[in-house]
């Protein structure tokens, strides 16, 4: 990443972690943009390639999900994690969680098993299905489930709800504006700019 972009990168985490990346989390940080961009190339995981935008877009929004999750947890599991947001930046500043990455096309999903052998992470696991067929094994393992969406948050809630187990957390970063909640509710926190805010829906089980 060039100067600029670190920069951002650092103050934005440090705003965010309230302490300072570590070298090993900022060269972490680095090689993932590197391998995106390096996919990107041939696959369109991300919505631009300019790095700036993706560290503030991408890198900081996925550790916004840290204001709203429990300050200690140790498993995650990323539902539909494409190119592993916000998965794998809550791995790289929390590095004792064991992460799932869920993601059912094959090629998001070879994506994510090279990145996590690259950047070298440990109890890290990628699954390529959908959530729905492997609901059995899944159901009531892990302290906390996020996702992106862009979509019907209602919808993926009640999957996250199952998933999770009991005195776990589901969040779900959404669209802008809320809609109604079968499970849950929304809750706005600070966001990356002064005087701006991030809507998740989240659901304590």
């Amino acid at each position: 990443m060039k100067r600029t972009q670190e920069e951002a990168l650092a103050q934005g985490a440090a705003s965010i972690l309230g302490r300072s990346l570590t070298s090993k989390e900022v060269e972490s940080f680095d090689k993932y943009m590197k391998i995106l961009l390096k996919w990107q190339r041939v696959q369109r995981l991300v919505g631009s390639t300019d790095e700036m935008w993706i560290v503030e877009h991408l890198f900081l929004d996925s550790l916004l999900f840290l204001r709203v999750l429990p300050s200690a947890f140790g498993s995650v599991l990323d539902l539909g994690s494409g190119a592993g947001l916000p998965g794998l930046p809550i791995k790289i500043v929390k590095s004792e969680v064991e992460l799932t990455l869920v993601e059912s096309r094959r090629r998001r999903a070879s994506f994510l098993s090279s990145a996590v052998r690259e950047l070298g992470l440990d109890r890290t696991h990628v699954l390529e299905a959908r959530v729905e067929d492997r609901l059995e094994e899944l159901e009531g393992r892990f302290d906390v489930v996020v996702m992106r969406c862009a979509g019907n948050v209602g919808g993926l809630m009640p999957l996250g709800a199952r998933i999770v187990r009991p005195h776990g957390v589901v969040v779900v970063a959404g669209p802008p504006r809320p809609r109604p909640l079968a499970l849950g509710e929304w809750v706005t926190t600070p966001g990356l700019v002064p005087g701006r805010t991030r809507r998740f829906a989240v659901y304590r089980r």
